[in-house]
């Protein structure tokens, strides 16, 4: 077990921790500075999709290693389809049931209605008919008591662009119109009007409307095309669609972007973030059900950060190179610190507003998955070694 006495930024790194490359001179930065008094958005969880009518479902082995915060990832959200075709319903429930039995919250999303409810009596492209509203309610909410424990339900996944594969494209207004008039009948809180790149434009319009607002309960879009921003509705904002490459999701470099697209998020103010496929040659899994390196990514935050933890203040980016975030429950302190600098980097601390006695920490790098030790701090400022293009979370006991 390493240990670190009181460290400032003007104390010289500590000697006594293994590092990947000890023979270099590790880089001293700027404090990151933690306030655990000042605390931001709740923290609903960090999870990936299932689309069980595209690819095969997760096998009981692979929801436990998507799904455990003890031998998995630890994902906290679980994301599915709801098919146009009802008969469909009743396969998606092993999954829900298995990242239900983890704890993850379930959240569904809709790409169309039923063709016989759409002006183009097709599942691609065309509108919902205003005439179908209740039916489609029904539908959806027949969905919802299939499969039990949906926690938000989507009525359209990306209606703002165009697309060859099942989809309704509808106007802000005609998002909103059908929620204000049956938001509350869809069996699950409603989570709208999920754009694709984060429109903020569409939102705006889309919660102009106050009876649609009032049956929103949460927020949420996909950041393609678009960087994180601060959108502040007054609900929840959630993340619940994005990966950003098909490259081999154990491509390191690749991985430390993805690390840096979780920061991101959470500094803009979202209470989730929810990866595309969660099993896939560029998911979290494997098609040989293996953790990625994006997977153990996705551990650093999704493991130890879980639902009912806040984001708190915390300097998000000390240094260049390196980014940190710090969340709270109770008197548990989470510190997860990206490190994107081909150096080790030793990064100073200090927190106010809670009292720490040490840390717990998990570190990945190219060459290592979620590695543990621990060490004792003294007071409020402390300062570690963070490993060449690395992620570390700390959690404090």
């Amino acid at each position: 077990m390493a240990s670190c006495a009181k460290q400032t930024a003007s104390e010289p790194p500590p000697t006594n921790e293994p590092e990947e490359n000890p023979g270099r001179q590790p880089r001293e930065e700027a404090t990151a500075v933690i306030n655990a008094g000042t605390v931001q958005q709740y923290i609903r969880g960090f999870g990936a999709a299932s689309i069980r009518g595209w690819i095969a479902d997760l096998t009981a082995a692979q929801r436990t290693t998507a799904f455990s915060p003890t031998s998995g990832i630890g994902l906290s959200v679980l994301r599915v389809r709801v098919s146009p075709n009802s008969a469909d319903f009743a396969a998606e429930k092993p999954t829900i049931d298995a990242a239900k039995s983890f704890g993850a919250t379930v959240v569904a999303s809709a790409w169309t209605a039923p063709a016989s409810m759409k002006t183009n009596n097709n599942t691609v492209g065309g509108k919902l008919k205003t005439t179908s509203y209740a039916d489609y309610a029904a539908h959806l909410s027949n969905f919802c008591n299939t499969v039990g424990g949906v926690s938000a339900i989507s009525p359209i996944n990306e209606p703002n662009i165009t697309v060859t594969y099942e989809s309704m494209e509808l106007t802000a207004s005609e998002v909103a119109s059908f929620v204000a008039a049956q938001g509350s009948n869809c069996g699950a809180p409603i989570m709208a009007p999920e754009t694709f790149n984060m429109d903020k434009t569409y939102m705006d319009t889309y919660l102009s409307n106050a009876t649609a607002s009032s049956k929103t309960t949460y927020v949420c879009g996909h950041i393609y095309g678009k960087t994180p921003y601060v959108y502040s509705p007054g609900k929840e904002v959630w993340m619940t669609e994005h990966y950003t490459n098909t490259n081999d999701a154990n491509n390191w470099t690749d991985a430390l972007g993805v690390a840096k697209e979780i920061h991101d998020c959470m500094n803009a103010g979202y209470s989730m973030y929810v990866w595309w496929y969660l099993r896939r040659s560029y998911g979290f899994i494997d098609e040989s059900g293996n953790i990625t390196k994006r997977g153990y990514v996705a551990a650093q935050w999704a493991r130890w950060v879980r639902p009912g933890y806040n984001k708190i203040s915390c300097t998000a980016n000390p240094t260049t190179g390196v980014y940190t975030t710090a969340y709270k429950s109770g008197s548990k302190i989470i510190v997860v610190a990206i490190n994107q600098n081909a150096a080790i980097t030793y990064q100073p601390f200090s927190i106010s507003g809670a009292t720490v006695a040490g840390f717990n920490r998990y570190r990945t790098t190219s060459a290592s998955n979620l590695t543990s030790d621990s060490f004792t701090i003294s007071g409020g400022a402390f300062g570690i070694n963070l490993p060449a293009a690395s992620v570390t979370t700390l959690v404090s006991y």
